[in-house]
């Protein structure tokens, strides 16, 4: 509503005086103020605020008078009536200096473009010079308690009981004396007449005249507090009745609140009491208290003593009060707390000391309540040194406190209900978000039949209307907007703001005319003419009605009301507007769809239809008078209705869900009377007409029934003419704003599908519900409150703060006030108002309508909260507990489980007890998450059961989740549920464990190894050569972390029940076959996977069925079954050729299938050391001869030299190239620069492409090659050949053969990998050809198995140092070949050297040199 910003100013006055001023008073325009002294009067500008006059009494005459206390002004401004202590009464003239005489001029710089425009253009910017001469005195002979202006006389209450009427003119009958105890007082105005007895000798301490009311608010020395009103037109004792009431015996002031016909009664305790006249009785009914609470003010809700001052803003839409120990607080009209000046930032400095308050003697509200204008008793003097304060202009104690304000509180219009709009002094502050998105957000929510003009839709329409919430809540910040200076200028102040539908345009009205701003242009626009510009006079208000500005104004020149439209793209000109004429002057505006209603000031309502024309270049637009409707009946008088709209809300006639189109038309006035939410609906008691069998012409609207009264303490209405059949409940709703009272909403109630409604059942329902900010505007669709907050901050710390010998600056006497957006959701209130009346049929019709909000989970568990904490915590007993429906109504939806616990979670221990009673046994409810498979939540409950049962339970449950998470690869969870059980068997159930978080997808996307061991990635087929099958050999430990966890507790009976478990589910996985999941499963907890295996060597990890296993892996890692190539037969390896130029690298008794696959998967393992693989291939030929002991052919390939650098790039940027294009990871980016002198064929390329693509993803290749190297460590052959087979390495599987020769290999492992292997064999030939050359290629190897069978060797004639000494030198221990990629990477071609040089010695055939490059080459070709 009103919002504190920045620091307050400190006005400087140019005269030297002694005295300190103690009183302020603001003129009726609040344009000029008389400010007070002892014996001085000075009157002071608004803007800017300079003072313009002062005078000082003589000694002589302020020896007889005595000093100054109070001033009234007259209406017109002309004269200032003065009391005095001495009872006199100083009438002054203020006089107009003339009209070309003004006080200060403006200096503008050299060249600026600041020049005078128009005649009254320096008058507007200057204060104009007055002078002041005393009239009159009048001797009262009794001090004076109080004065007040009423019309054309000026009202004086004495010390002596009497009220004195005195003439502004001071003609003849210039003075009327009225004795207080003569008027009779009752309780009410039916009472029978007569003097009361109990005010004699009394007179009255403070009273306001009120217009609405007509009557005197009074308080009186007692304490007593009443209101004086005259039975006839005559003011006379005879004519006068008054009014007590009756609980009020410590009244201190009063204040009167025209528009909502308020009286506010300042009390002694602190409290501020107001009033409302019953208009049946007369009597003094109490509305509400405005009081501080011990909730948010401990320290200084009752330690504030009498309340001092309270004035109403000019717009009668909050009151500022202020207490005898200082302080200030804003309240809303019907009692919102605001702001306060006793607390928080205001009261305590930066290092926790506290301040003293403000104390105020005097203050008042600048125009349009943008200011407020404070005199402070005991504000610190100026830094300057006396004798510098002397020859300088003095620093005064008035302080001008800086407000924005909503512009609902002047301008109540529907062109945007769902944008926060405040405005200040000069400038705006709107809430929306990304242009861009609120433009397409607001236009698929506006009425389908406007058309969007071109202007209108530069922007993309992609944003569908339920992401209203994106734009509108998108961030805190402000859009501030700068008012054009050029018009504010001449225009200050500005008295009406509003935004249109799409939020892109905003419009401003200050003292004539008016302009508007474009968020897309970031431009103003102003009247071309300003002479147009000052001949009119905004009274109404402005609308926005699609792209028209609809304003009801006065016309200066005509002296002519007028509704006027322009066209917001068009220039700001007379000439293009429409212009309809008006009988009587317009006092509010509104719009509903494509009508606009007018209230006007003889209290009729005008309806008026709008039709849009595009005649020409520019859109016209069209008003005719639709009804009129007289109110003047139902209304006292104009001022007091707040605000007038047209709604689509009704009551009478079936509501239905089968009739949404019923919603759009306008069917009801609403009508804020004083806070009364009045309703006028069509009358549809008399003979319908089809509307088909009328035109348009004909056609008559309904007249409206009788208004019925819909609430008390209205402050704000909103309501919108959109329809959305989805959320009926909610854009069919009228939202009101009630002050202290928090929100209400009146609900439309639907019978569910399509059924009759009940006859007793209301077809609305008004739902009060409280929210903790002030409500400035609602998402309907979203079911949110946006609204505003204050926060300060402080600045007390900085160096000029502590100045010695001089009193604090405003900058450390208050903070920096600033305001934040606020939002607050109210679905949760409205749930439980149905639930608590039975209506959950409704409670679910309106929840199942709004599940799809992404915080409606936080929706059911602050319903499932509130009731909780209110319930438990009761020390009276509950007769009708609504928790247990509450938590019936949430089951209705899947979010139940995880709303009980989230709730519990958050509440404390004490009431688990009241809360599972009525939702359920905490046991029940984790079994129902284990079913649903929502093992998050299922850890929450396990919390749960951990305080509520027996450890044993706990770890009962627990293990049961654990083996869940196990299973389902939840590994953090499994981690936290690791940490658990061992808690619960070391007794550290005092710490519950943490909430398990959300499983996070695994960065690497293979397994995470290495963050327990330290193996690299090419660590992988060639350690087959060091296999041992010794019975003394050592494992392998983790080196991380959980190595000491693991070592340290192995003993623990806990850790061996958790060691079981994980034993367990290792073992099915394997016997599942499915190693990626044990693969995942050892790297994320740390499972010593090759400890397992070597116990599980001849039980789980013995494999039965080959051709199952290979074709699970085949699944498990998305790795492609080979195929052959259509163009086998035409192999480009053939080619003598591509022989002549790749032979001299090749190894020539290897074949090229091996070294493709194998260098390839090198090199993608080592791409962050390695550019590319035939640099690791160089590499690693230089320590071919410490790394291995194999014949001279073999390094005498490896070492040839390369032939050109055409040939440098051939096999190695295809390999790159088809490599990067194929990956998974995409770790891969680099191709090699000179691409463009690759010398291969298209069917080479086709080729070496459909090698490549036989393999798969590169995330794969890793993690075979991990598990690899786990199987070999562990001494299982069976799944060394199977992953061998799978990657088509023969090196795998010779290295594997070659090894399951020694005697301690069982020979039923033997036999077992002999039969897998002819299995497979058998399978390819049927299912898979693909794999058959590489079987053909293998089938020496499957020979050797057949002769290790058949031989009987004994084991003792088996010499294992020969063994070793003939496998070693291949490839060393991985312990030993953990130096650097490049000595793995020697290991791995010269296994693969030696395996191939073995295979050849085994293949009859032609010459020794050329027959086994034409056979390698026609493998490669083939598989």
């Amino acid at each position: 509503m009103y919002f504190l910003t920045g620091w307050p100013r400190r006005l400087m006055c140019p005269l030297k005086s002694e005295e300190k001023p103690f009183h302020i008073q603001p003129d009726s325009h609040r344009v000029f103020f008389a400010v007070l002294s002892q014996t001085q009067i000075s009157i002071w500008y608004s803007r800017p605020s300079v003072l313009i006059v002062s005078y000082k009494e003589s000694a002589k005459a302020a020896s007889q008078f005595g000093s100054y206390q109070q001033a009234e002004w007259r209406p017109d401004s002309t004269m200032i009536a003065v009391a005095t202590t001495n009872g006199y009464i100083l009438l002054f003239d203020v006089l107009a200096a003339g009209e070309d005489k003004y006080l200060y001029e403006p200096v503008y710089p050299k060249g600026s473009l600041r020049v005078k425009v128009t005649p009254s253009y320096k008058e507007e910017q200057c204060a104009p010079a007055l002078s002041v001469e005393l009239k009159k005195v009048m001797d009262l002979q009794a001090p004076i308690t109080s004065m007040q202006s009423m019309q054309e006389d000026l009202v004086v209450a004495t010390a002596d009981g009497l009220l004195h009427l005195i003439h502004w003119d001071t003609v003849t009958n210039g003075r009327k004396d009225i004795n207080v105890c003569t008027v009779p007082f009752s309780v009410d105005l039916q009472s029978s007449r007569g003097p009361s007895q109990d005010f004699e000798g009394v007179h009255i301490r403070d009273m306001e005249y009120c217009v609405t009311l007509d009557g005197f608010a009074v308080v009186f020395d007692d304490g007593r507090v009443g209101f004086i009103t005259p039975i006839s037109s005559r003011f006379s004792a005879e004519q006068l009745r008054g009014v007590w009431a009756q609980d009020v015996i410590d009244g201190t002031c009063v204040a009167v609140n025209n528009k909502y016909r308020l009286m506010a009664f300042g009390c002694a305790s602190g409290s501020v009491l107001v009033y409302t006249i019953d208009a049946a009785t007369g009597s003094m009914q109490l509305s509400h208290k405005l009081e501080l609470t011990a909730k948010h003010y401990p320290d200084t809700w009752n330690k504030t003593g009498a309340v001092k001052l309270i004035r109403w803003s000019p717009d009668c839409s909050v009151t500022m009060v202020t207490w005898e120990c200082g302080g200030l607080s804003l309240w809303s009209v019907f009692g919102a707390h605001l702001i306060c000046t006793l607390g928080e930032d205001f009261a305590y400095r930066s290092d926790g000391t506290k301040k003293d308050p403000i104390k105020i003697s005097s203050m008042s509200w600048g125009a349009e309540g943008y200011h407020l204008w404070v005199i402070s008793s005991d504000v610190s003097q100026p830094l300057e040194s006396e004798s510098e304060n002397k020859a300088t202009t003095q620093q005064s104690d008035i302080l001008q406190f800086q407000f924005i304000k909503s512009a609902l509180t002047a301008n109540p219009c529907m062109s945007n209900q769902e944008q926060v709009l405040l405005q200040g002094e000069d400038r705006l502050y709107l809430t929306c978000g990304d242009t861009a998105q609120a433009q397409s957000t607001t236009t698929s929510s506006a009425n389908s039949d406007h058309q969007a003009s071109k202007e209108r839709n530069t922007l993309p329409n992609t944003i569908s209307i339920s992401q209203g919430l994106s734009t509108l809540l998108g961030h805190r910040h402000w859009h501030v907007v700068q008012i054009q200076s050029t018009y504010l200028e001449s225009n200050w102040p500005i008295r009406f703001a509003a935004i249109d539908t799409l939020g892109q345009c905003v419009a401003v009205a200050g003292r004539f005319g008016f302009a508007h701003y474009s968020f897309l242009t970031r431009k103003w626009k102003l009247f071309g003419n300003i002479t147009q510009e000052q001949n009119m006079v905004v009274t109404g208000g402005l609308v926005w009605w699609n792209d028209f500005i609809v304003i009801a104004c006065y016309n200066l020149i005509d002296q002519q009301e007028e509704l006027r439209l322009y066209l917001r793209s068009s220039n700001l000109d007379n000439a293009f507007a429409n212009i309809t004429k008006l009988y009587s002057e317009t006092l509010l505006i509104n719009v509903f769809r494509d009508m606009v209603i007018l209230f006007r000031a003889d209290c009729s309502i005008c309806l008026y239809s709008i039709e849009r024309k595009q005649d020409s270049t520019n859109p016209t637009a069209s008003i005719e008078l639709l009804q009129e409707v007289s109110m003047s009946r139902y209304i006292p008088h104009p001022a007091l209705v707040v605000s007038v709209t047209l709604t689509s809300v009704r009551t009478e006639t079936g509501i239905t869900l089968k009739a949404p189109q019923q919603a759009c038309a306008a069917e009801s006035i609403m009508l804020n009377l004083a806070g009364q939410l009045i309703m006028m609906q069509r009358d549809r008691s008399g003979p319908q007409v089809r509307e088909k069998e009328t035109t348009a012409n004909q056609k008559k609207l309904l007249p409206f029934c009788a208004p019925v009264v819909l609430a008390q303490c209205v402050e704000n209405v909103w309501t919108t003419c959109r329809a959305n059949k989805n959320k009926r409940h909610l854009l069919e709703a009228l939202w009101l704003a009630c002050g202290e009272a928090g929100m209400k909403v009146w609900l439309p109630l639907f019978p569910r599908d399509n059924r009759k409604p009940h006859s007793f059942l209301s077809r609305r329902i008004m739902l009060p519900f409280h929210i903790n900010i002030y409500p400035l505007a609602v998402l309907f669709e979203d079911a949110l409150v946006l609204g505003a907050t204050n926060e300060t901050v402080l600045y007390d710390g900085l160096p000029w703060a502590g100045v010695a010998g001089a009193g604090e600056p405003l900058e450390a006497l208050f903070p920096f006030c600033t305001v934040e957006r606020t939002s607050q959701i109210y679905l949760h209130h409205i749930l439980r108002q149905l639930l608590v009346r039975n209506l959950g049929e409704q409670a679910l019709l309106l929840a199942q309508s709004c599940a799809g909000l992404p915080y409606f989970p936080h929706v059911l568990e602050l319903m499932v909260h509130v009731v909780l904490e209110e319930e438990a915590t009761s020390r009276e007993p509950i007769p009708d507990p609504l928790l247990p429906t509450v938590a019936k109504f949430i089951t209705e939806f899947p979010l139940f489980l995880q709303t009980i616990v989230h709730c519990a979670r958050k509440t404390e221990y004490a009431l688990w007890n009241y809360l599972f009673a009525a939702v359920g046994n905490p046991k029940d409810l984790f079994e129902e998450c284990l079913m649903a498979q929502d093992l998050e939540t299922a850890a929450s409950y396990l919390i749960i059961l951990q305080n509520m049962e027996v450890p044993a339970v706990s770890r009962q449950h627990a293990t049961l989740l654990f083996n869940t998470a196990l299973e389902q690869g939840k590994w953090d969870l499994c981690r936290h549920m690791i940490r658990f059980l061992k808690a619960i068997g070391s007794g550290e159930t005092g710490t519950p464990p943490t909430t398990p978080t959300t499983q996070e997808p695994n960065s690497t996307g293979g397994f995470e190894f290495f963050r327990h061991r330290s193996i690299s990635f090419s660590q992988s087929a060639e350690s087959l050569a060091a296999w041992k099958f010794s019975l003394q050999k050592t494992l392998s430990m983790p080196s991380g972390p959980s190595a000491k966890r693991w070592s340290k507790e192995s003993e623990c009976a806990e850790n061996m029940y958790i060691d079981m478990m994980l034993w367990r589910h290792a073992r099915r996985l394997l016997e599942e076959v499915r190693l990626k999941d044990l693969g995942c499963f050892s790297a994320q907890l740390g499972f010593e996977l090759i400890g397992w295996l070597c116990k599980e060597r001849t039980r789980a990890a013995r494999v039965d069925d080959f051709v199952m296993a290979l074709k699970r892996l085949h699944e498990d890692f998305l790795w492609p079954f080979p195929v052959i190539p259509a163009s086998s037969i035409n192999s480009p390896f053939r080619n003598s050729r591509y022989r002549t130029a790749v032979g001299g690298r090749l190894l020539k008794s290897q074949s090229a299938d091996s070294l493709i696959n194998n260098e390839m998967d090198t090199s993608a393992s080592n791409t962050p050391r390695s550019h590319s693989w035939l640099d690791s291939l160089n590499s690693a030929s230089r320590e071919m001869d410490t790394a291995s002991s194999h014949g001279a052919h073999t390094q005498e390939a490896f070492l040839s030299p390369l032939l050109n650098k055409g040939d440098d790039c051939s096999i190695g940027s295809a390999t790159d190239l088809t490599e990067t294009s194929s990956m998974v990871d995409g770790d891969w980016t680099m191709v090699d620069e000179n691409f463009s002198t690759l010398s291969l064929t298209q069917s080479e390329l086709e080729h070496i492409s459909m090698e490549l693509a036989n393999k798969g993803p590169h995330k794969s290749q890793v993690q075979l090659r991990y598990l690899l190297h786990i199987f070999t460590e562990a001494g299982c052959p069976e799944w060394c050949v199977i992953i061998g087979i799978l990657m088509r390495e023969a090196s795998v599987i010779s290295q594997v053969v070659s090894c399951l020769q020694s005697a301690e290999v069982p020979v039923d492992t033997v036999l077992n990998i002999k039969n897998g292997l002819m299995a497979v064999d058998v399978w390819a030939s049927t299912d898979c050809l693909g794999y058959k050359p590489f079987l053909n290629l293998i089938r020496p190897q499957l020979q050797k198995l057949v002769e290790v069978t058949q031989e009987q060797v004994q084991p003792e004639a088996f010499q294992p140092t020969s063994t070793a000494k003939l496998v070693e030198p291949v490839c060393p221990w991985p312990e030993d070949s953990r130096g650097g990629p490049a000595s793995l990477n020697t290991s791995v071609q010269s296994e693969e050297g030696s395996g191939a040089s073995r295979l050849e010695e085994e293949i009859p055939g032609e010459e020794q040199e050329e027959q086994p490059l034409e056979e390698g080459t026609f493998d490669c070709t083939l598989s």
